[in-house]
């Protein structure tokens, strides 16, 4: 966070790269979060500028991670925590897809959750030609739904 990066449901945004300059989205769409009243362009303009930046984006962090792990508690309680992580998956890594795609998210990903018994074939194309994405995938003003 005190490098501008903030963490939302399709990676990571990094606020200080200009083009959040006039995305006048929420930091998370839909989001309820404690920033939900701030753009991703007024974050900008103040995250090189103010130090208060650097806690609000904390801010949001520590929220989104308690969120998430709400999330995966509830997943759990309710017995479809496999469920949950496909979904999570499917959207942290929205350039991935099913056969054929040019990527896919990191195969480390795949093989830890077959241990786990959570299937991942039918979400993405894990051929050897699919190009693995970074493990925190970037989210961008211009590749992000508007």
């Amino acid at each position: 966070a005190r490098f501008g990066t903030a963490l939302v449901r399709s990676g990571q945004l990094r606020l200080t790269s200009a083009e959040f300059a006039n995305d006048f989205r929420p930091l998370e769409p839909g989001g309820k979060g404690p920033l939900k009243e701030y753009t991703r362009a007024m974050l900008h303009s103040i995250v090189t500028k103010e130090t208060v930046a650097a806690q609000l984006i904390t801010w949001h962090n520590l929220w989104f991670m308690l969120n998430l792990l709400t999330e995966m508690r509830e997943a759990i309680k309710a017995n479809t925590f496999p469920d949950w992580v496909r979904q999570f998956l499917k959207d942290f890594f929205p350039s991935a897809g099913p056969a054929p795609c040019a990527v896919c998210p990191p195969r480390w990903v795949k093989d830890a959750l077959e241990v786990c018994g959570i299937p991942l074939d039918d979400l993405f194309d894990w051929s050897e030609t699919a190009q693995e994405l970074p493990d925190m995938p970037k989210d961008s003003a211009k590749n992000s739904k508007q």
